[in-house]
């Protein structure tokens, strides 16, 4: 197997470590990542790994664990799950403020310590790498390849509000009929949806930019440079909307054929017969819940025929049924393509959502954060999935979730439909993402596929040079020409009182 070589770099408060994967360099070129963590690193982790197999060399720059990052993450994650449907509008954008204020602070020392360490840019530089690709909720890895001069790729789900992909990217996103993430609305929305969008988008853009205007660059100066942006979701769980030609759309490229279980869970799923099973995960960032919440999902999971196979790491539910079987960890892919497996009981997220599809499994959601109600909304409109609230779920509603998904073929032919539009592309999104990488690499850049609007200042981007212009030249012409009519009736007016007079 692969081996990491680890090395150690920046003593200052946000440490880095270094890791690099070997290669045989013979043709290959030379990717420096700045991954984000959670599930952007699984799918970081899939194009990787792929360049390494077709023969790359990939270094991967990322900041030591910090308790204080951690703590601020989980501080958040609770606010969504718990404390969000119960707060004011006031009070939720100045928690998500506060919160942006922190991170931001953490990520701006962050930048000093990488970008201020000497010893770390000369290697960086020593090392002659030709693209830098980089999760944009990572700060500075834009700097170091505007520093660097190397051509950059971003790999992101998306931004709150767009912003990023807006203001950033200069994708256009008319809130007539885009919706912004993370609101659960169509393309087709009604007046108030299309009121509350574009609220929306323009509160976001007032929660980030004010708070990102003391980092050390424009953030849209430098995250604008960038080549290609590889979106992580597609038509299937996306509404269609006017894209730039420099963004592709990758979604569910960590998807693949399930392989073969683990033996002793293999037992399990084929210990429950015709009935089959159903797979329990709320994701990587929520291990445990309120024991409340738990013995409640515990109570409704036991009163289904179907055994259960339950991700989760906290407190054991009270009266646990012999149907429920817990783990720590779970392959979660190579379950949902098991034959056995006939519902999805999850959160939402992006990741595991687009295994459902790839495999045609019908889902039950209990959306807590982010883009998940955004997610699990598209499904729920394609009759794919039944959503539950979180935190007003009984046992009964949730149980009866599950009987409808299972025992009503709709659901299940219908994310069947889904996985058979994922599916039907020229190349898998992984193919994709990997291909578009190499030809920033073989090419220097993709700058013939970036818009000329990132060269134009908002005045000309918007028009208003040329509709001030115009506005002048139309002021002067009519000017003129109520001047000429009144000198004009002025004459004949002189000219009638001389007639007269004669």
């Amino acid at each position: 197997g692969r081996r990491f070589m680890v090395h150690v770099f920046l003593p200052l408060p946000a440490l880095l470590l270094f890791l690099v994967l070997p290669f045989s360099p013979v043709d290959g070129g030379r990717v420096l990542v700045f991954p984000g963590e959670y599930s952007h690193w699984l799918n970081m982790r899939n194009i990787m790994e792929e360049l390494v197999r077709r023969n790359h060399s990939v270094t991967v720059l990322i900041p030591d664990a910090s308790p204080s990052v951690n703590y601020s993450s989980r501080d958040v994650i609770r606010f969504f799950m718990y404390d969000f449907h119960v707060s004011s509008p006031l009070q939720r954008f100045f928690k998500v403020r506060d919160w942006m204020w922190r991170m931001t602070d953490l990520m701006v020392q962050q930048c000093d310590s990488m970008l201020k360490n000497e010893q770390l840019m000369a290697t960086l530089r020593d090392a002659a790498f030709d693209v830098v690709l980089l999760d944009p909720m990572v700060m500075c890895g834009d700097l170091v390849a505007d520093l660097l001069g190397l051509p950059l790729i971003l790999s992101l789900r998306f931004s709150f509000g767009g912003v990023f992909e807006r203001h950033c990217g200069h994708a256009p996103a008319p809130p007539s009929y885009v919706p912004v993430t993370p609101l659960p609305y169509s393309d087709r929305m009604t007046v108030v949806e299309r009121l509350m969008n574009t609220v929306t988008y323009n509160k976001s853009l007032m929660v980030l930019f004010p708070v990102w205007a003391g980092t050390p660059s424009s953030v849209c100066g430098t995250l604008g440079n960038a080549d290609i942006w590889l979106i992580r979701t597609f038509w299937d769980l996306d509404t269609p909307r006017p894209t730039p030609p420099n963004f592709k759309y990758v979604g569910g490229l960590h998807c693949k054929p399930a392989k073969k279980l683990p033996e002793d869970m293999e037992v399990y799923v084929q210990s429950s017969g015709d009935a089959g099973v159903v797979v329990v995960s709320f994701g990587s960032m929520v291990t445990n819940l309120t024991s409340e919440r738990a013995d409640v999902i515990a109570m409704a999971l036991g009163r289904i025929p179907q055994k259960v196979i339950w991700r989760y790491s906290g407190e054991t539910p009270k009266g646990l049924a012999a149907n429920i079987k817990i783990y720590d960890w779970i392959p979660q892919n190579d379950l949902l393509g098991h034959p056995k497996t006939r519902a999805f009981v999850t959160h939402g997220g992006t990741n595991g959502l687009y295994e459902a599809v790839y495999h045609g499994v019908p889902v039950v959601g209990v959306p807590l954060f982010g883009d998940q109600h955004y997610n699990l909304a598209h499904l729920t409109r394609r009759t794919a999935s039944i959503v539950i609230d979180f935190n007003r779920l009984t046992a009964d509603e949730m149980t009866e979730a599950l009987h409808t998904v299972i025992n009503q073929p709709s659901y299940r032919s219908n994310m069947k439909h889904l996985s058979a539009l994922h599916r039907d592309q020229p190349m898998t999104p992984l193919n994709t993402a990997v291909f578009w990488v190499e030809f920033v690499m073989r090419h220097s850049g993709a700058q013939h596929l970036r818009l000329a609007s990132h060269h134009l200042n908002w005045f000309q981007y918007h028009s208003v040079d040329t509709a001030a212009f115009l506005l002048l030249v139309t002021a002067t012409t009519t000017a003129l020409c109520w001047a000429g009519v009144r000198c004009f009736l002025q004459r004949c007016r002189r000219r009638g009182g001389r007639e007269k007079n004669d």
